[in-house]
């Protein structure tokens, strides 16, 4: 079992779900996002996703994009963070997992980016463009690594390929709550509850919603009815505008509310 797994497994114990705030890597450098993670595990999150830029969007909203093309303008490497990592990992309580394109995995190898991934601190991988063909291989070397592979299924996912897909995932499912890509959104997805019901009949994976969730608000409209809520367009935002400490400690009180909420459902 990864830590994402053992993560899970005591929040459901205690009837809880998970908060997972997002935050890209080496926006606006590396050094400010450990200390952006490192505040994030100090105020209690559950898990932190750490999104690896790449030139080509996968279903990234504008926000993020940006903040990717920040972090490789700045001279963002993949093997330098995963250099610097374990001085960082070391020392959280939370696990964190890595977003990141499969082409960038593809080129590295499989079973040397997941040895590498794991040594440096990661619990998983979020891999949103990996071809259902490719999967099971993958899914079967992280298996090896107790290394979470944790894959999206969308709104618009056939009923016989999201099967597939949560048969070669592990740690949780990332439910994509609207189609379409990341953005912050006025509304709570509710529409994404029907869905969600009908995935927890063929299985026991923990289902943790995305895209959109950018509220309190959201997060008491959607309820108990996932295991966690993932937030990130709302979080790299304020990464962006941040210009001091003050600045920095916002974004860590904004986490909070949305923690609060999430603790309290």
């Amino acid at each position: 079992m990864s830590t994402v797994d053992d993560l899970f497994k005591k929040l459901r114990a205690d009837d809880k779900r998970a908060f997972m705030p997002f935050v890209t890597a080496g926006d606006p450098d590396v050094a400010t996002t450990f200390k952006i993670i490192e505040q994030f595990d100090t105020i209690g999150c559950h898990l932190c996703e750490v999104g690896i830029p790449y030139s080509d969007p996968i279903a990234d909203g504008p926000t993020i994009q940006a903040s990717f093309v920040r972090a490789l303008d700045a001279g963002f490497k993949l093997d330098s963070l995963l250099d610097q990592l374990p001085a960082l990992t070391a020392n959280l309580t939370m696990p964190i997992v890595s977003m990141m394109s499969y082409s960038i995995i593809f080129r590295k190898g499989l079973e040397q980016f997941v040895s590498a991934a794991k040594a440096a601190g990661f619990a998983g991988a979020i891999v949103p463009d990996c071809p259902l063909e490719s999967a099971a291989e993958l899914s079967a070397i992280c298996r090896d690594h107790d290394f979470s592979l944790i894959q999206l299924i969308t709104p618009t996912t056939p009923l016989e390929r999201a099967r597939k897909i949560a048969a070669n995932t592990t740690g949780f499912i990332y439910f994509v709550s609207v189609t379409g890509i990341t953005g912050e959104r006025s509304d709570a997805p509710s529409q994404a509850l029907d869905q969600i019901g009908q995935l927890r009949e063929y299985t026991d994976l923990p289902i943790c919603l995305g895209f959109g969730i950018s509220s309190a608000q959201h997060i008491q409209a959607i309820g108990s009815a996932v295991d966690g809520f993932i937030v990130g367009s709302a979080i790299v935002k304020r990464v962006a505008k941040a210009k001091s400490p003050e600045d920095f400690d916002g974004i860590s009180k904004f986490a909070e509310s949305i923690l609060s909420a999430v603790n309290n459902l």
